[in-house]
């Protein structure tokens, strides 16, 4: 027989299966011998007390074998000769869209700015390395998108949105653990996921999709409000009357190609800020209430939101374990982001700590209409190239000198490879923004206490959180509500905030565009 129990326990007894067998049978009333196997369902850390336990949610088989029955991916068809839709974009968004093309019976041709994921390397060795930034390779452009290298942190609030369930059956299929249909905080790891990218792309070519690297839009053909095609930067064009949007949320060229076409869109509201490390012993130590971790507790993440001068000011992206990446996608600015391997076995932790913006923040650049935080953004990213030393050094300072207002004399070693230049934020980001900081920090340490050390080191800015811009479109059809046959989609057109609400925004993009297509054909 099979039973479900829903068990509170010790990290040791979590990790022992045999261990967990004799708690289990002791609370019900079973001997543990008749305990065949144990299923995790669900697991989190409850760490808001001085004893750490861990809630599981269990399967339990007594006297019944335990058959595996693996992840399977669905039958995809061959689309080789069925109706195409063009997607531009192989992010998230982009590669979950081209997936469910196939599944219903269409053939995807995927347009990449960037390239796949083995050449791609070498590009992010060149920006670590030599400060040089190719504007169509990088942290953000290439297979995969921001999400190959923003270390695939799973979790989402956005529940309503769809089958969050089915995106992360299908990352198993592709060869992610199957710890991520477990976990309360799922992660994959930096180091994981380009086999993961690789192994989608391989699929849809198998069933006759086309991805095409290194093949940038530059142009959209519309007549009588309706696209018709696209031109690329080589000068050829590609006849179409179906495009999934999906360029991601640092795709600036698409956002004034629409701009300058005419084509509605509208600024947005986002965050912006900068990424502090900690070393991970000493946010093991706030969160665990430990002097030293133990072997059978994962190292620790934190998340933290406060109000401050009437903004939020809160953690995004928090990197137990990781370390920090630079994430400009043109020469000229400087940008930061954070990642984490598999294992989150680095020595530092590391979180962006942004401010909440508001569209009156924008004024400045009023000049440029709906992309006017994009220009605020980009104002930000350029200004810390200059006190960087005009390369991809971003400027630090230590956090307590930046509450106090002191340029640091020394930094410590951090994880940011291309390397630090002492400066004070306030010379980068606004004086509303510093001052936002500054005090939030503050009440960071009232929560956390040890949180603000100077030891602890900022590195500005942090601002790639979300697109600056939102492309409307119908919210019955998800055609861009001007243009016929336009599909925005994804974090770049404002409608999800990570790896796996772009992958339901680009399913459903997908699902609307074809049944739109099969009607016609109909």
């Amino acid at each position: 027989m099979q039973y479900e129990f829903t068990i509170q326990v010790s990290p040791e007894i979590a990790a022992h299966p045999e261990q967990l067998k004799t708690v289990i049978g002791g609370k019900n009333g079973i001997p543990p011998d008749d305990i065949k196997h144990i299923q995790i369902l669900k697991r989190s850390i409850d760490a808001r007390q001085r004893t750490i336990k861990v809630n599981l949610k269990l399967r339990v088989f007594v006297e019944e074998d335990f058959i595996d029955q693996p992840i399977k991916l669905p039958d995809y068809p061959d689309a080789s000769n069925a109706p195409e839709v063009v997607i531009i974009g192989a992010g998230p968004a982009g590669l979950f869209a081209a997936l469910r093309c196939i599944e219903l019976g269409c053939k995807p041709i995927v347009l990449e700015r960037g390239k796949d994921v083995r050449t791609r390397r070498r590009d992010l060795k060149a920006i670590n390395r030599d400060h040089i930034v190719d504007e169509d390779s990088n942290y953000c452009f290439g297979e995969g998108g921001a999400g190959t290298y923003s270390d695939g942190k799973l979790y989402t609030r956005s529940k309503k949105r769809g089958d969050v369930h089915r995106i992360l059956e299908l990352l198993v299929g592709f060869g992610a653990t199957d710890q991520i249909l477990v976990d309360a905080h799922p992660h994959i790891g930096t180091n994981k996921l380009p086999g993961i990218i690789a192994a989608i792309r391989e699929k849809i070519i198998e069933r006759g999709g086309k991805i095409h690297f290194k093949t940038r839009v530059v142009d959209f053909e519309i007549k009588n409000s309706e696209i018709k095609g696209v031109t690329l930067l080589n000068g050829s064009t590609i006849s179409t009357n179906k495009i999934i949007l999906a360029t991601g949320h640092s795709a600036r060229d698409i956002f004034e190609l629409l701009y300058h076409k005419k084509i509605e869109i509208e600024a947005k509201p986002f965050a912006l800020g900068v990424r502090v490390e900690h070393t991970q012993q000493l946010i093991d130590q706030i969160q665990y209430a430990c002097e030293a971790r133990g072997p059978y507790l994962p190292p620790s993440p934190y998340s933290i939101v406060k109000q401050v001068r009437g903004r939020g000011v809160y953690s995004f992206c928090m990197c137990p374990g990781g370390v920090i990446a630079p994430c400009a996608t043109s020469p000229g600015e400087v940008v930061t982001n954070g990642w984490s391997p598999s294992k989150r076995d680095q020595p530092t932790a590391n979180s962006g700590i942004v401010v909440a913006l508001q569209m009156e923040d924008f004024k400045p650049f009023a000049k440029y209409g709906p992309l006017s935080g994009m220009y605020f953004q980009k104002s930000i990213e350029q200004q810390a190239w200059i006190v960087g030393g005009k390369t991809q050094r971003v400027p630090a300072q230590r956090l307590v000198d930046m509450v106090e207002g002191k340029t640091s004399n020394t930094l410590p070693v951090t994880s940011y490879k291309p390397g630090v230049t002492s400066a004070d934020m306030g010379a980068v980001l606004p004086e509303f923004m510093y001052q936002t900081l500054q005090e939030g920090f503050q009440e960071f340490d009232k929560s956390m206490k040890g949180y603000l050390t100077n030891e602890a080191i900022v590195h500005a800015p942090e601002s790639r959180t979300s697109s600056p811009v939102r492309i409307p479109r119908n919210p019955k059809t998800l055609e861009h509500i001007q243009i016929i046959g336009l599909y925005p989609c994804g974090e770049g057109a404002g409608y999800a905030g990570g790896i796996i609400s772009a992958a339901i925004d680009g399913e459903k993009c997908a699902q609307a565009c074809i049944a739109s297509l099969k009607s016609k054909l109909d």
